[in-house]
């Protein structure tokens, strides 16, 4: 069997979400391959730029595919190199959401959520038009649609009437050697050192953006250090979509010196500065997953989540809940979750449990299955 793959997700620098996902998901096919019952696959990946170091190397059964032009890759170049190469494929898969145009091959794509449809203000008008026609043609032309949630999945059939059994939920997962509630006095000094840490602090993690919902937390935030004047907020991720006035609050007069942007983390940072964490708030007003909730249960700090979209699903009891149309709400979330000592160690305790359900290998397993499954139905 030989599976082709669009791995362009993966290949890109300081990801967040989709490529992640995308590049996770690589790293267990590849490791899935080398298994007795896995050993006949073959795969094909396909790419516009010559693979990152971050991606599996080229071997026997594993090789990748650079070619032009590209602009409108999916539409033209992809199409025309399934159609042309001498050996045929088995099935398709897309690491996002835009499927080739045409294919000789049943496909299979990713949709992580449809937050373009629900916030389509928060878009540039270009991306807008792509995103809502192209994923309209990929998902209805896809033999299986691959989603993160429950929620998701819902949005997907309401928004493309499509039927519940061509929708395949596969959570993501997380590294656990990566996350979790090790304590290290070294790290933890130059962590503090290199993005300015100097007090208690709540973290925030996530792409600067409308639907994230920022304005309100800092609202809380304001409600908070009427009482709490020594917690800060730490904002983590990289600059998304009409981010610029999300800095000026932090020289307004009533959140001075309170907010600290750490901008894009690497991996490596990460574990650390959620461990020193008092807790991780969530607001957004719309995600297809939510992934820094389970990050932060597995290395041992309470959390606290929006009670909307997937992220109670995701959580699972393990975490407060709040409206996140209401900053009073968000700020007794944050108080509870970062001085009541009774609450703290309810949510460490049961957010261990719940982040151990989540794992890479499981996601890569069910994936293939699937893939695999698509390619003889």
């Amino acid at each position: 069997m030989i599976i082709g793959i669009d791995a362009n997700e993966a290949n890109s620098s300081n990801r967040v979400g989709i490529g992640r996902f995308a590049l996770e998901l690589l790293r267990q096919f590849y490791l899935l391959r080398k298994e007795k019952s896995f050993r006949n696959i073959k795969f094909y990946l396909y790419l516009k730029e010559q693979p990152g170091s971050d991606l599996p190397e080229a071997s026997n059964g594993w090789q990748y595919l650079v070619f032009g032009p590209k602009l409108f890759w999916t539409q033209l170049a992809l199409p025309w190199q399934l159609y042309s190469q001498k050996v045929p494929l088995d099935v398709f898969f897309s690491t996002s959401h835009y499927g080739p145009r045409f294919s000789p091959v049943a496909t299979v794509v990713s949709v992580m959520d449809l937050s373009f449809l629900y916030f389509p203000e928060t878009f540039l008008k270009r991306d807008l038009w792509q995103l809502k026609n192209w994923t309209n043609y990929s998902v209805k032309k896809a033999a299986k649609v691959i989603t993160i949630s429950q929620a998701s999945k819902a949005d997907i059939m309401k928004a493309y009437g499509i039927r519940n059994e061509k929708i395949e939920v596969i959570y993501p997962g997380i590294d656990a050697d990566l996350f979790n509630d090790r304590q290290e006095t070294a790290e933890k000094t130059r962590l503090r050192l290199k993005y300015g840490l100097d007090s208690d602090y709540l973290l925030y993690i996530g792409t600067l953006q409308p639907r994230k919902n920022l304005k309100k937390l800092f609202k809380a935030l304001e409600l908070t250090v009427k009482t709490k004047k020594d917690l800060k907020l730490v904002i983590t991720g990289k600059k998304g979509w009409l981010y610029q006035d999300l800095f000026e609050k932090r020289e307004a007069k009533k959140l001075k010196g309170k907010l600290i942007f750490t901008g894009f983390v690497p991996d490596s940072d990460l574990p650390s500065l959620y461990r020193q964490a008092k807790a991780l708030v969530l607001p957004s007003l719309y995600e297809g997953f939510g992934i820094p909730a389970v990050e932060a249960m597995a290395c041992g700090i309470p959390v606290a989540v929006s009670d909307i979209s997937s992220l109670p699903e995701i959580v699972g009891g393990a975490a407060l809940l709040f409206d996140p149309y209401d900053a009073a709400q968000i700020s007794q979330a944050i108080n509870s979750a970062c001085y009541n000592e009774k609450v703290r160690q309810r949510l460490i305790a049961s957010g261990k449990k719940r982040a151990a359900f989540f794992s890479w290998q499981k996601s890569g397993w069910r994936l293939l299955d699937t893939l695999i499954k698509t390619a003889y139905a």
